[in-house]
């Protein structure tokens, strides 16, 4: 039986999809910087690899037949998006809801530049599009545990996924037939007001937690001095102020490629209470 490669096995969604391929009784092999450290399950083949290093990528690809890959806020290198893709017979790509670029337009966000490296190297591929993660608001927990988020836009609707979710679409997509040269733009299963999230959030913790929307200009601020990109910040406030009218859109993806419903907010904030409450 040929394997898979799982790129950040240890990560959010990737330790799901370890764990769902693992289950299903593939041959799996986990990249991770210390194989003596991570926890996986039982029969998963740990390779010490990271994709800031050609070098291990190239061996860790050895063996396998199909990859999944996501990407790490670090520079984009080519080389090991085209080792990856030309390697393997089939890439699932944990992308963003983004655009496809022709030839020669600058990529507006990394996750371009990666779809159009493997859309050109002649493997087989499917781009699984997700919308914000679920597990973006754990950023929140600091505030949550005063009882208070004070954040722009609470009215602002978003279409968040539990990352078991896109975990389970990937391993899908990986061991079934029918998806090649898909590009599957997955969400939650509504859209839900950002103060909604929060109370959300509260009701699992057991505490009162209320929203109190930070002037943009204040929020700009406090935002750029966390993140250090500008930019980024900009474009963070400019979609959820366009989320107060024009909530995040949803779609049925999950469900059609699972045979079940997205799991719900509610369900991702009682999983995760716990990590609400540590700190």
């Amino acid at each position: 039986m040929s394997g898979i490669l799982v790129t950040g096995a240890t990560g959010n969604v990737g330790r799901h999809v370890v764990s769902s391929l693992a289950e299903a009784g593939h041959e799996v092999r986990a990249l991770v910087r210390d194989p003596a450290r991570a926890v996986l399950p039982e029969g998963v083949e740990p390779v010490r690899g990271d994709l800031a290093s050609f070098d291990t990528v190239e061996q860790a690809l050895r063996g396998v037949d199909r990859v999944y890959l996501m990407w790490p806020g670090i520079p984009v290198d080519p080389r090991v998006v085209t080792t990856v893709a030309e390697r393997a017979e089939r890439v699932a790509y944990l992308s963003a809801d983004v655009a496809d670029l022709a030839d020669g337009e600058p990529a507006t966000i990394y996750h371009q530049e990666i779809e159009r490296l493997i859309r050109k190297s002649g493997t087989r591929w499917t781009f699984v599009r997700a919308i914000d993660f679920a597990t973006n608001t754990l950023a929140w927990a600091p505030q949550i545990r005063t009882g208070v988020v004070r954040l722009p836009y609470g009215k602002g609707a978003r279409s968040v996924i539990h990352e078991r979710d896109i975990a389970d679409v990937a391993a899908h997509v990986l061991t079934t037939p029918g998806h090649d040269g898909a590009k599957y733009v997955i969400t939650g299963p509504e859209s839900i007001p950002q103060e909604e999230l929060a109370r959300t959030i509260g009701e699992a913790i057991g505490r009162e937690v209320r929203w109190e929307d930070l002037p943009p200009e204040i929020a700009r601020e406090q935002l750029t001095a966390a993140w250090g990109n500008p930019a980024f910040v900009e474009a963070r406030l400019r979609a959820w102020e366009s989320f107060t009218h024009t909530p995040e859109r949803v779609t049925g993806t999950v469900e059609e490629l699972l045979g079940r419903p997205a799991r719900t907010f509610r369900s991702w904030a009682r999983d995760h209470a716990a990590d609400f409450l540590a700190g």
